[in-house]
């Protein structure tokens, strides 16, 4: 008859590895743009975008900072600089 160990709490190592191996990592929460946040700001609806005078002012000085939605870029005539890198320029 052969003898059967108990695992003795004291006696074991610490479990090593990560325990999250193999799980989908969990999805980063949604932050708002920079023209979300401004449109929020100025008040306005979808429906409201082309009509609105700041929001334009502000699309023109930051078409080329921050996201603006390709629809009301070509509804105002705006072009967006391409560069990439600081030779770009």
């Amino acid at each position: 008859m052969q003898s059967v160990r108990i695992a003795d709490p004291e006696n074991m190592s610490p479990r090593r590895g990560n325990p999250n191996w193999g799980r989908p990592r969990p999805l980063a929460p949604a932050i708002a743009t920079e023209f979300e946040v401004t449109v929020k700001r100025l008040r306005l609806m979808p429906d409201m975008y082309a009509s609105s005078h700041e929001l334009k002012r502000w699309c023109e000085c930051n078409r080329n900072r921050f996201y603006v939605p390709e629809w009301l870029l070509k509804e105002w005539g705006i072009r967006v600089e391409i560069s990439y890198g600081e030779d770009a320029a």
